[in-house]
């Protein structure tokens, strides 16, 4: 597993960081102070693209509303079909608390 190469004392110390946030506001200000608009806006983006595939849009699609690349497309594309389902566990969750 990929994963595996990750793992480390500081990367446990941003997890354990992210898991520590209580609130909305919380996140908003600690990935305001950690990244930079960009890198926020492109992890946003990759889970919405996420969310588009798993409804069933299409590439051309996704590309026209998120204005993801079809390399960012396809890079999730194979997360969800051969990654770790951490996307479809967010996915559910997220939807979850929407109800």
């Amino acid at each position: 597993m990929q994963i595996n190469k990750l793992r480390g004392k500081e990367l446990d110390q941003l997890f354990n960081a992210v898991l520590s946030l209580q609130d909305l506001e919380e996140c908003y200000r600690f990935f305001d102070d950690l990244c930079t608009i960009n890198e926020i806006q492109s992890l946003a983006q990759r889970l919405e693209v996420a969310r588009m595939l798993q409804s069933g849009k299409t590439y051309h699609k996704i590309e026209t509303e998120t204005g993801a690349s079809t390399a960012t497309i396809s890079r999730v594309k194979r997360c969800l079909n051969y990654g770790n389902d951490t996307y479809q566990l967010v996915l559910d969750r997220v939807h979850q608390e929407e109800k």
